[in-house]
């Protein structure tokens, strides 16, 4: 449903009066220029509620100020790698307790994607004592030897 403008407080009271008038829903809203439906809207609400303001939106309220979501975004930005439990406990200290969902979720929201961390690591062990023993083989080459060495692949490809 699109978002429609809120009416002034005037047409509202107005509404409510003519209502109280013994005008019907079409009536009014004839002769105010809005649609029976909106009419009939405020006239409900007045009845339920004795009043014509409108409430506050519904939902839990933010957790997290604007303050510090900029600096959840600011911590971020200077370092891609801080975990969400860093800035569960950076607000903490800050005087805010939050979940690592909200932390998520804000981050979502200013465009940033949170991920987790790769549990295995990129080289196994055997990988970086081979790699260690070639460049300790290879240390005393001359530059010139490196300049004719052709890479290639020592399995067949898949």
């Amino acid at each position: 449903m699109a978002k429609t403008r809120e009416l002034c407080k005037d047409i509202r009271e107005k509404i409510v009066d003519l209502h109280k008038a013994g005008m019907g829903y079409r009536t009014i809203g004839k002769q105010l220029g809005e649609k029976a439906t909106t009419v009939g809207a405020i006239i409900r609400k007045c009845k339920k509620f004795k009043m014509t303001v409108n409430h506050p939106r519904s939902g839990a309220p933010c957790k997290i100020s604007p303050r510090g979501a900029s600096m959840i975004m600011r911590k971020v930005r200077d370092q891609p790698r801080t975990t969400r439990q860093d800035l569960v406990n950076d607000l903490k200290r800050a005087g805010t307790t939050v979940s690592k969902i909200t932390i998520s979720n804000t981050l979502r929201r200013h465009g940033l994607k949170s991920c987790s961390a790769r549990k295995v690591p990129l080289l196994k062990p055997v990988h970086v004592q081979a790699r260690l023993k070639f460049a300790n083989d290879h240390l005393d080459d001359p530059e010139e030897e490196w300049e004719k060495v052709m890479w290639v692949r020592t399995t067949a490809p898949y």
